[in-house]
C-alpha cells in the first residue's frame, strides 16, 4: 500500500508511534474526509472487497464507500503503520429491534493497551474510537455509547440507549464479506438499494446528499433544499464530499 498516498487524502503525516493518540486522530480525520456513501451501487460499478481496488476507489479517485470498504482499507492502513488491527462481523439493529443478516456491518478492532472498537464505515456513529473493554457509557461528540454483552459472548453497541449493532467476537477476512456485500448492493430489501446517499459530519453537525435532497443539519437543526438539476446535483458531489462523476447516480 502507498500509505503516503493514503495518508495524504486524509491531510496526515505518518503518526510517531502507535498509540490511542494516533488512532484518535486517523479516525476522526478519516471520518471528517472520506465519505460514507453507496453511489457505486446507484453507478452501476460493482463492488470490490480488495484491498487494490479499494484503495483506487477510496485514495486514487477520492470517493468514499459503505462499511466493508471503509472499514476493510482503513483496517489495512492501521496494519501498515503498525497497529494490531483485525476486521469484525457485526448485524445491525433493525428498527424494529431484529437483527440484520450475518456479515451486515464489517468493524475494525485495534488491539492497544485494551481493545479499541474503530469504525469509519456506519455512517452517523462515533468520532472516537471507543473502549471494548468499557462497562460504563462513553462520551463522544456524537453521543454517549455503551458496550452491553450479548449471548455467545457478542457485544451489543448502543447510542444514547439505542441498539446499533452486536458484534461476534472471532477475527473475518475481508473477503468473508463479500456475499454480503453482494446481497447489500443488489437486493431490493437492502438499504443500499433504496436510492443514493453520501454524507460526512461537519463540525456542528452533518451534511447529505440523498438523491436530489440535500439535508445539512447544524447543533440540532435540519435544512433540507431540493436540487432540481442533474447538474445542481453534480456539483452539489463536488463542493461538499469533493466527488467528480460524470452523472448523476440513478433514483428509485
Amino acid at each position: 500500500m502507498d500509505v503516503a498516498g493514503y495518508l495524504d487524502r486524509l491531510g496526515l503525516d505518518r503518526p510517531a508511534t502507535v498509540d490511542v493518540a494516533a488512532l484518535r486522530v486517523l479516525q476522526e480525520r478519516h471520518l471528517a474526509v472520506v465519505p460514507f456513501e453507496n453511489l457505486s451501487i446507484h453507478l452501476g460499478e460493482p463492488i470490490v472487497l480488495d484491498t487494490e481496488a479499494l484503495f483506487d476507489k477510496i485514495v486514487r479517485r477520492r470517493r468514499g464507500g459503505f462499511c466493508y470498504e471503509l472499514n476493510g482499507l482503513f483496517a489495512a492502513l492501521l496494519r501498515e503503520l503498525g497497529f494490531d488491527a483485525t476486521l469484525k462481523a457485526a448485524k445491525a439493529f433493525r428498527p424494529d429491534g431484529t437483527l440484520g443478516p450475518p456479515f451486515d456491518h464489517a468493524v475494525v478492532r485495534v488491539e492497544l493497551d485494551e481493545p479499541w472498537l474503530a469504525d469509519v464505515g456506519f455512517g452517523r456513529f462515533t468520532r472516537f474510537p471507543l473502549r471494548l473493554s468499557a462497562t460504563e457509557a462513553q462520551a463522544d461528540p456524537d453521543g454517549e455509547f455503551l458496550f452491553l454483552d450479548a449471548p455467545h459472548g457478542d457485544i451489543d453497541v448502543l447510542r444514547d440507549g439505542e441498539p446499533l449493532y452486536r458484534i461476534e467476537p472471532r477475527p473475518r477476512a475481508l473477503d468473508e464479506f463479500v456475499p454480503t456485500a453482494f446481497w447489500q448492493a443488489t437486493s431490493p430489501d437492502s438499504p443500499f438499494t433504496q436510492g443514493p446517499t453520501c454524507s460526512l459530519p461537519t463540525k456542528h453537525g452533518r451534511v447529505t446528499l440523498a438523491g436530489d435532497k440535500l439535508i445539512v443539519t447544524t447543533h440540532g437543526v435540519r435544512e433540507e433544499t431540493r436540487l432540481s438539476s442533474d447538474q445542481e446535483i453534480l456539483d452539489g458531489y463536488r463542493k461538499e464530499f469533493g466527488i467528480e462523476l460524470v452523472r448523476v447516480p440513478e433514483r428509485p
